[in-house]
C-alpha cells in the first residue's frame, strides 16, 4: 500500500503521532486528528495537490503563451475561459494557505490576458469563443486579485480593480431590451454559435461583479445593476420561486422556451453575488433561500455532486464540466465569510464533501472526478486540471477562518480602480445610470414567462461555457 502522503506527510502515521482523520485507508489525503484544527495538514495536502495542477500548465515555459491552459479545442483540452477560473482558485489558495510560489506566474497571466488596448479580457486571440461568462470569470478573478490584496502588477500594468470595472462597464453596454426585454446574451460576436442564447451564467456572473463592486467601491449605481440583474433572471423565469436557477433560453422564443437544466455555476456564482448584496443591502431571505435550496440539491449525503451529467451509471461530464465543483466550494466558503449567519451550516457541507473529494485522491495527489465513491475514479480523459482544481478549491476553502474578508477601498485594498475602464471598446456613457424604463423590463418579462414550456437540454450536449 503507498502511504507517502497520507496527512501530506512521509509516512501513514508520522513519528508525532499524526494519523490521518479523514480516512482508515492510508492512502488517502487527510487533515491530522491531533493538529490543531487540522490547518497544517490541509495545507500540506493542498500544496501537492496544487503542484499536480500547475503540471497541465505550460504558460510558464519559453515559446508559450501566458495564462492559458492548453487549448482551446482542438489544439488542447481547455477553453480560454478556464485558465481564468484557474488562477482565481490559485489566488484562494493563496489566501487561504499563505503560498506564494504561484504568485508570479498569476499576475503575469491576468495582465498578459487582459487585452491590450481596452484590458477588459476581451484579448482578440479568442474572438471565436468569446462569452460574456469567459470575459467574466477573468473580471471575477481580477475582483478577487483585488478583495484579497493580491500582490498587485506593475504600476505601468492595468490593475485588477480597473479590470473588473472594465469587465462590468463593457457587459453593462451589452445588456439589451430588444429581446426578452434585458440581459446578457451568451456569445459577444453576433457569429458565434450561442449568441442568440441568453444564459443565466453571462447574467449571474454580470450581477457577481456589479455587486462586489458596489461593496469594494461602495458605488450605489454597481448596486442598481445587481439589483436589476436579479429582477430580470427571477423575472424571465430563471431562478424559480423555490430557488431552483435553470440555464437560459432563446431569444427567438423572447426566453420562454426555459431550458431548466440546473449546473451548479449558475447557483454558486448567484449565491456569492446574492451574499456579497446582503452584506451591502440586505439581502437575507434571497441568500438563505438560494443556499438551502443549493446545498439540497448538489449535496446530496453532503458530497457534492454535477447532477446534469454525473449520473449514478455513468458520468457524461466535459471537459468545463469536470471543474464545476471547486467553483461551488469557493462561493460557499465567500458567503460563509461575507453573510456570517449561514457560516455554520455551509462549514457543515464543506467538511462532509470535502471529505469525499479528499478520498476521491491518490496518494501522489491525483484526484478523482467522482467524491460520492470512497475511491479514485481513474477518470483522466476529460481535462484532468479540472479535477485538480476542484480538489484545491475544497482543500483550500476548510481554511476559510484565516480569511479577513474581502477588503474594500476604505478597508485595506490598495488596487487602482477607474470607473471608466473599458470604454474605447464601445462608445459608452461611462457608468450609465438605470432609467425607470430599464427597471420596467423585469416586469414586462414577468408576463411574458407566464407561457413558457420546457426546453430541450440540447445545451447540455454542447455544454455549458463552451463553443462548438
Amino acid at each position: 500500500m503507498d502511504e507517502r502522503f497520507c496527512c501530506g506527510s512521509a509516512a501513514a502515521v508520522r513519528s508525532d503521532g499524526c494519523q490521518c482523520a479523514h480516512s482508515s485507508r492510508n492512502r488517502r489525503y487527510g487533515p491530522c486528528a491531533n493538529e490543531r484544527d487540522g490547518s497544517d495538514s490541509i495545507k500540506r495536502a493542498a500544496k501537492v495537490v496544487a503542484a499536480n495542477l500547475w503540471e497541465y500548465y505550460r504558460g510558464d515555459e519559453p515559446g508559450q503563451t501566458p495564462g492559458i491552459l492548453p487549448g482551446p479545442p482542438p489544439a488542447g483540452d481547455y477553453y480560454w475561459w478556464q485558465a481564468g477560473a484557474m488562477f482565481g482558485t490559485l489566488i484562494d489558495y493563496w489566501h487561504y494557505t499563505g503560498d506564494s510560489t504561484y504568485n508570479n506566474e498569476t499576475v503575469r497571466s491576468i495582465v498578459h490576458q487582459a487585452g491590450a488596448p481596452t484590458f477588459a479580457f476581451m484579448h482578440p486571440n479568442w474572438t471565436a469563443s468569446l462569452g460574456n461568462d469567459d470575459q467574466g470569470f477573468w473580471g471575477m478573478t481580477a475582483m478577487l486579485a483585488a478583495e484579497v490584496n493580491f500582490p498587485n502588477p506593475a504600476p505601468t500594468d492595468p490593475q485588477y480593480l480597473a479590470l473588473a470595472q472594465a469587465t462590468f462597464n463593457t457587459q453593462a453596454a451589452r445588456w439589451e431590451n430588444q429581446d426578452c426585454a434585458g440581459g446578457l446574451r451568451w456569445q459577444v460576436p453576433h457569429t458565434n454559435n450561442g449568441y442568440d442564447y441568453k444564459n443565466t451564467i453571462a447574467n449571474v456572473v454580470f450581477l457577481n461583479i456589479a455587486a462586489r463592486l458596489a461593496r469594494y467601491t461602495n458605488n450605489e449605481t454597481y448596486a442598481e445593476w445587481a439589483e436589476r440583474t436579479w429582477d430580470w433572471t427571477e423575472g424571465v423565469g430563471y431562478i424559480t420561486e423555490d430557488y431552483d436557477v435553470y440555464d437560459g433560453a432563446n431569444t427567438p422564443q423572447n426566453c420562454t422556451n426555459l431550458n431548466k437544466v440546473q449546473w451548479s455555476p449558475n447557483a454558486a456564482v448567484l449565491l456569492h453575488g446574492a451574499a456579497i448584496m446582503y452584506n451591502y443591502a440586505q439581502w437575507k431571505t434571497r441568500v438563505a433561500g438560494l443556499l438551502n435550496r443549493t446545498v439540497d440539491h448538489f449535496f446530496p449525503e453532503g458530497i457534492m455532486v454535477e447532477r446534469p451529467c454525473e449520473l449514478k451509471d455513468r458520468v457524461q461530464c466535459n471537459v468545463d464540466q469536470h471543474s464545476f465543483k471547486g467553483y461551488m466550494h469557493r462561493a460557499l466558503a465567500s458567503t460563509a465569510i461575507v453573510a456570517p449567519f449561514t457560516r455554520d451550516s455551509i462549514l457543515e457541507v464543506l467538511r462532509s464533501s470535502t471529505k469525499g473529494a479528499v478520498e476521491s485522491c491518490l496518494a501522489d495527489g491525483t484526484c478523482g472526478f467522482r467524491w460520492d465513491r470512497g475511491e479514485y475514479d481513474g477518470d483522466v480523459s476529460n481535462g484532468p486540471a479540472g479535477q485538480q482544481m476542484s480538489a484545491l478549491a475544497a482543500l483550500s476553502t476548510l481554511l476559510l477562518d484565516n480569511s479577513d474578508g474581502p477588503l474594500t477601498n476604505s478597508t485595506g485594498g490598495t488596487s487602482v480602480g477607474d470607473p471608466n475602464a473599458g470604454s474605447s471598446a464601445f462608445e459608452l456613457d461611462p457608468m450609465r445610470q438605470i432609467t425607470a424604463g430599464d427597471k420596467a423590463g423585469a416586469a414586462i418579462v414577468t408576463i411574458v414567462v407566464v407561457g413558457s414550456f420546457v426546453g430541450s437540454l440540447v445545451w447540455m450536449s454542447g455544454g455549458l461555457f463552451e463553443v462548438s
